[in-house]
């Protein structure tokens, strides 16, 4: 894997932007991620903002836009094809534990699993179509779309900006990455909502 890596950072700048975009958008189109490493892609382009190849801001907007368009396409092929496609792939591509796991994330969470399956790849290839199959409102599944591939995108470009020349230690890790980032992201909403509890109600003085 890290000799295709070095060969992907020595293409054309404009081309590995094509890339940072159809990693992640192609990772949760089709039920087939688990062959796209869209984290990587992403975490490709923010090394090369950091040498100074692409523009930073360039590649976050090809991150997000990659992330939260190819979640949506998923979601719409999943309504449409999903129990088509699942009936044909073959169980060394995508197995029933896996389907089941993202079944049950979506039923407990509802559109918010689509924010929680996003930070983990086996649910990040199949949580789209799946809440598509479910029926889960598009509104309410672009919401959390938009959320979570906004945040996913950005903590990643910034992650390979950061660490330039050592991004390949990143790619033994990335999954992990990502399970960090979910806990931290709880955590820091669990005590907002503890403040917002404990926050004293103000009464309006009586004349």
């Amino acid at each position: 894997m890290g000799h295709v890596l070095d060969g992907i950072l020595h293409l054309p700048p404009p081309l590995v932007l094509a890339l940072v975009f159809l990693f992640p958008a192609a990772e949760s189109s089709v039920f087939i991620g688990f062959l796209v490493p869209g984290e990587i892609g992403i975490v490709l382009g923010g090394v090369l903002a950091n040498q100074h190849k692409l523009p930073l801001w360039a590649v976050l907007v090809a991150a997000v836009a990659g992330a939260v368009i190819g979640d949506s396409v998923g979601y719409w092929v999943g309504k449409r094809y999903g129990e088509w496609i699942l009936r044909r792939l073959p169980n060394r591509i995508i197995d029933d534990e896996k389907i089941g796991r993202a079944e049950q994330t979506v039923r407990r969470y509802g559109g918010r699993a689509v924010f929680v399956g996003r930070f983990t790849a086996a649910l990040r290839a199949l949580v789209p179509g799946t809440a598509g199959m479910s029926g889960v409102h598009y509104g309410k599944f672009l919401v959390w779309n938009a959320a979570g591939g906004t945040i996913w995108a950005v903590a990643y470009v910034m992650i390979g900006y950061l660490a330039g020349s050592q991004y390949q230690r990143i790619e033994k890790y990335a999954n992990y990455i990502g399970i960090a980032l979910v806990i931290v992201i709880a955590v820091i909403l669990i005590i907002r909502h503890r403040r917002a509890k404990a926050k004293p109600l103000t009464s309006t003085p009586t004349h």
